[in-house]
């Protein structure tokens, strides 16, 4: 089999938050709600959020600020521990779904041109995300419509893939679920820990940073894009080859 044939581009599996929308500030905003509708004092500014965002995964990131503001964070026994952060992020989950159908997040620009052309050309889309079906359906039923489920062969989220990024469990389920060689796929990220997770799958990863992120190292990456307005498949069709070169 050529070259050619065996890394032929087939398929795009984009990560969602901060990478199809600039979603962080409204997570931030729901995490505050949820804190304060639990009388709780806690308020994290976005200099405090853009260091725990290092943790991927809501649930984590909680107990993760918890363990830095109370280190006597046994005295609760685990069973407690987790239904109180499980109350929190339920309540956040809440807000956050509401934010997105009063039209506060919208994809990032050329996303959803990027979509189409694919789609329109035969490849596969997939979604590899760490965050909750709930805020996945909010976010794409807003920005495409209630068929959104439609677009996409696979989607990978945090009650598929517990094992949070930078593992690379999510984007490795998503290629079986694709039935590709990560050789005939291309990921979308916008950090870090989402860089890292894709290239342990051994995928080509597309990097579109946004306020949260940019000073991530994205040493790896395919290509460091500003966002994907500029994109066109043509140019993901070379970038890919190039790489397979």
């Amino acid at each position: 089999m050529s070259l050619s044939s065996t890394s032929k581009l087939k398929a795009l599996i984009f990560d969602v938050d901060g990478t199809l929308a600039d979603t962080e500030r409204v997570h931030l905003a729901a995490f505050n709600h949820a804190f304060k509708e639990m009388g709780m004092d806690w308020v994290w500014d976005e200099a405090l959020y853009t260091e725990l965002l290092e943790i991927s995964g809501g649930k984590e990131r909680i107990l993760h600020y918890w363990k830095q503001v109370n280190p006597d964070i046994k005295a609760l026994n685990a069973q407690d521990l987790n239904d109180r952060i499980g109350r929190i992020h339920e309540l956040k989950t809440a807000a956050y779904e509401n934010a997105v159908n009063n039209g506060e997040v919208s994809l990032r620009p050329g996303v959803l041109r990027l979509m189409d052309e694919a789609l329109a050309a035969g490849l596969q889309l997939a979604i590899a995300t760490t965050t909750s079906p709930v805020n996945i359906s909010a976010l794409l039923r807003h920005a495409i419509g209630p068929d959104w489920r439609l677009n996409f062969t696979a989607i990978g989220d945090a009650s598929t893939a517990p094992i949070k990024k930078p593992h690379p469990q999510v984007y490795l389920q998503m290629l079986d679920a694709l039935q590709l060689p990560a050789a005939q796929c291309l990921a979308f990220e916008d950090s870090s820990n989402g860089l890292r997770s894709a290239t342990a799958a051994g995928l080509a990863t597309i990097v579109t940073p946004n306020a949260f992120t940019a000073h991530h190292d994205f040493t790896g990456a395919l290509k460091v894009v500003p966002d994907l307005s500029q994109v066109k498949l043509l140019q993901l069709r070379q970038w890919h080859a190039a790489r397979a070169k």
